[in-house]
């Protein structure tokens, strides 16, 4: 409950810094930023599912073509009560997987071939955990709508910096203190709205880890599969675009990536440590 309040009071900051920065441009700028700010979340709400699924050329798989995949969600989604997800499949070697979805009666997770030959059941059974407690969680509309006001907030903010260089904006007589705030804000609002994300979705992922191992019965399975999936996706990283990096179990990016500065995932050995208390794995 805590963490969906904070979650819920960080998203409601997002909205916040989108209507501050429209608000550069008076009152005329704050409704337009408003329209957005609903039109950008309507849109998420309803398509983020199928962008994302068509962005990776995800596939999907009917039951005879992934016997194991249906029979350990089957198991999974009976046990936390939820409806079968739809199964997809994403045709790439980099090991990792996603679910996406408004809510558990319209979710799909997506499994790319890498883990599916990596993994073993106990460690997929884990992965598949993870996926579906996002759903349930409805973790993948949160995280989207996060992402989504993000990105609107570093769109904006660049129009508002391009306005101010031309002498847009807020009336040039406002000298002093309040423009040059005004102007700092511009600046600093989309690290802001990149470290608001990143908190929000690394809540969520420590979140599902927790309710994942729960349901799977025990957190070996996932711990493993972390730890071979951040072992493995490095070597192997997936071509993936930052606006949905935050979806997939773990980073799909190289460890030496800029992107990492701000990743949207905790450090794969603290989920671990969660997950089994300090001792860790076996060797």
């Amino acid at each position: 409950m805590a963490n969906n309040v904070k979650t819920a009071l960080l998203l409601g900051l997002l909205t916040g810094i989108i209507l501050f920065i429209g608000s550069f441009w008076g009152e005329n700028g704050l409704v337009i930023a408003l329209i957005m700010s609903v039109m950008m979340n309507f849109a998420s709400y309803f398509f983020s599912d199928k962008i994302a699924l068509r962005m990776y050329s995800a596939k999907p798989v009917s039951r005879e073509e992934a016997p194991q995949l249906y029979r350990i969600l089957e198991y999974l989604c009976s046990r936390d009560g939820i409806p079968m997800p739809k199964v997809y499949v994403i045709p790439t070697d980099s090991p990792n997987a996603f679910a996406t979805g408004r809510n558990p009666e319209h979710a799909s997770v997506a499994v790319t071939e890498g883990a599916m030959r990596l993994l073993n059941e106990n460690e997929l059974t884990g992965v598949l955990a993870h996926e579906i407690s996002h759903v349930r969680n409805r973790d993948i509309l949160i995280s989207s709508v996060a992402a989504t006001l993000a990105g609107m907030i570093m769109w904006i903010a660049n129009m508002a910096r391009f306005a101010a260089f031309f002498g847009g904006g807020r009336d040039r007589d406002d000298e002093g203190g309040g423009a040059l705030g005004g102007l700092a804000m511009i600046i600093l609002a989309p690290i802001a709205a990149m470290l608001i994300q990143m908190w929000i979705s690394r809540t969520r992922e420590y979140q599902a880890d927790a309710s994942g191992a729960a349901v799977a019965g025990s957190p070996h399975g996932l711990a493993s599969a972390l730890q071979k999936l951040d072992d493995y996706s490095k070597r192997l990283p997936m071509e993936a675009s930052p606006s949905t990096a935050h979806m997939f179990i773990v980073h799909p990016f190289t460890a030496g990536s800029l992107m990492n500065l701000f990743s949207t995932h905790p450090p794969t050995q603290k989920r671990i440590e969660r997950l089994l208390g300090r001792q860790g794995l076996p060797s």
